[in-house]
């Protein structure tokens, strides 16, 4: 049996790389970042729409997988997103 701090764990790198970047993978990914941005849209503020027009997705490409991200272009989403949290919310629900 193991002891505290004698059990060492080896990750198969490979494995990570291969299955997180799969297309059934990255589908998944893509549909919950779909929801999140409808949701976002939904739930957002109009004022005069550029920041609800503004929200879209991006793709980034990190070690092991493709990620996805909801980003708004409009000047006023930091601070929209700082007084609302319209996008933790829209997150939130879209994964239950």
């Amino acid at each position: 049996m193991a002891r505290s701090g004698n059990t060492e764990v080896e990750f198969n790198e490979r494995f990570f790389e291969t299955v997180l970047r799969q297309s059934k993978v990255e589908a998944l990914v893509d549909g919950i970042g779909n929801k999140a941005l409808s949701n976002a849209r939904a739930s957002a503020p109009v004022d005069d729409g550029d920041y609800r027009d503004g929200l879209h997705l991006e793709h980034y490409e990190s070690r092991y997988r493709r990620t996805t991200r909801i980003v708004g272009d409009d000047d006023k989403t930091l601070l929209l997103e700082s007084k609302g949290g319209y996008l933790a919310r829209a997150l939130k629900a879209a994964k239950q």
